[in-house]
């Protein structure tokens, strides 16, 4: 007989936006995320035999994400994450587990005439920080990240010594432009309760900053040998950063620009040292990932 063997249900693509207001200084500061939350629990039936009574309706999610930015800080994302999650454990004893994701759009203050305006703001690309909780009865599990991190070298990375066979036509390269768009993740170590989130809440700022800090300095400084020596030592740094994560991960595709050869143009030199104007290619492209823990 067909037996459920694992099932989660909720709210996707909930758009949040909040307004804090420091009424002492009038200083407006604005989040805006998307949330996804879904339960796991005793809810075999709903499937099975077509039970609703143990169904928490979608929309009744959807009402609770707000309710929740109401009532607690949505900043750290990953202590908003963790009361929401909560909550529905709290409140459904046949609810076993709330999965929160959390995707924050950048806003970043506007500087007019060489000062932060107190409550306007612009769009500041589309890289997102990015948090994944899941909570149970026995604790928390948090995964902090950065998404969409658009970045580009035009030189200072090479690709050379890979396999060479019946199969390979790539030439080796000692210069290079290197792009990609960063997706890193870090997972810290299981926490109890909300309580215990709130309590390390200024890590986890710190550590967003540190690990796109970390990302962007080693892109751009690094002489690179291949993305997967670059993105180790990444991961590596973050680590060290943050004692209180577990691993690190980085999932960085290739955003290749090829030479275009102009020479049949009255002889236009455009390639090696020569190359100038390149084409920007979509698909199909190198796709590098990698897990670091601690030993």
């Amino acid at each position: 007989m067909p037996v459920v063997s694992a099932a989660r249900y909720g709210k996707d693509n909930v758009r949040v936006y909040k307004v804090d207001r420091d009424e002492a200084t009038g200083v407006h500061t604005v989040t805006e995320m998307v949330v996804c939350c879904l339960l796991e629990g005793e809810i075999e039936t709903s499937y099975t035999v077509a039970d609703n009574g143990v169904v928490v309706a979608t929309d009744s999610i959807k009402n609770t994400i707000y309710i929740k930015a109401k009532e607690h800080p949505v900043n750290p994302p990953e202590l908003y994450a963790s009361y929401l999650g909560r909550h529905f454990l709290d409140t459904y004893a046949h609810i076993t587990a709330a999965n929160v994701s959390i995707s924050v759009k950048r806003w970043t203050r506007m500087v007019i005439d060489g000062k932060e305006h107190p409550h306007s703001f612009f769009r500041d690309g589309d890289e997102t920080r990015t948090v994944e909780a899941r909570v149970t009865r026995r604790g928390i599990d948090i995964r902090s990240g950065i998404a969409g991190l658009l970045v580009l070298k035009s030189t200072g990375s090479a690709f050379h010594g890979f396999v060479r066979d019946e199969f390979t036509t790539l030439a080796e390269t000692w210069d290079r432009i290197l792009s990609t768009e960063v997706d890193a993740t870090w997972k810290w170590n299981a926490l109890p309760d909300p309580a215990a989130v709130e309590k390390q809440a200024a890590q986890f700022d710190k550590a967003w900053q540190d690990a796109r800090n970390i990302t962007m300095k080693t892109f751009a400084e690094e002489n690179s040998p291949s993305v997967q020596a670059t993105m180790y030592k990444m991961a590596a740094q973050i680590l060290e950063a943050a004692p209180e994560t577990a691993s690190v991960t980085y999932a960085l595709p290739n955003k290749h620009y090829f030479e275009i050869d102009l020479s049949w143009h009255k002889g236009i030199k455009n390639t090696g040292k020569d190359a100038e104007v390149y084409a920007p290619q979509t698909n199909p492209n190198g796709l590098i990932k990698v897990e670091v823990s601690r030993s």
